[in-house]
């Protein structure tokens, strides 16, 4: 999975490269490159990596509950 997102985050930014090369001889096919690689970027590749960021972790550590909350104030109270 790893060796995936490399290749992927890779490629967006070669893809974004070629779209600003193009862009200087012929306007609007580097515009559609560009906005192609930024599509893919966002639809494809953040997806993929935010799951294989977030796999086995736990939502309710990051989210302020009263637990949270009582966890904190109890941390602050030793210091």
């Amino acid at each position: 999975m790893k060796y995936l997102i490399r290749f992927l985050f890779t490629s967006m930014l070669i893809s974004i490269g070629v779209g600003y090369y193009f862009r200087s001889s012929n306007y609007s096919l580097g515009n559609k490159i560009i906005g192609f690689s930024v599509l893919f970027g966002v639809f494809v590749f953040m997806p993929i990596f935010l799951f294989h960021r977030w796999k086995g972790k736990r939502l309710e550590d990051y989210t302020l509950s009263k637990e949270n909350f009582k966890k904190m104030r109890e941390k602050g109270k030793n210091l």
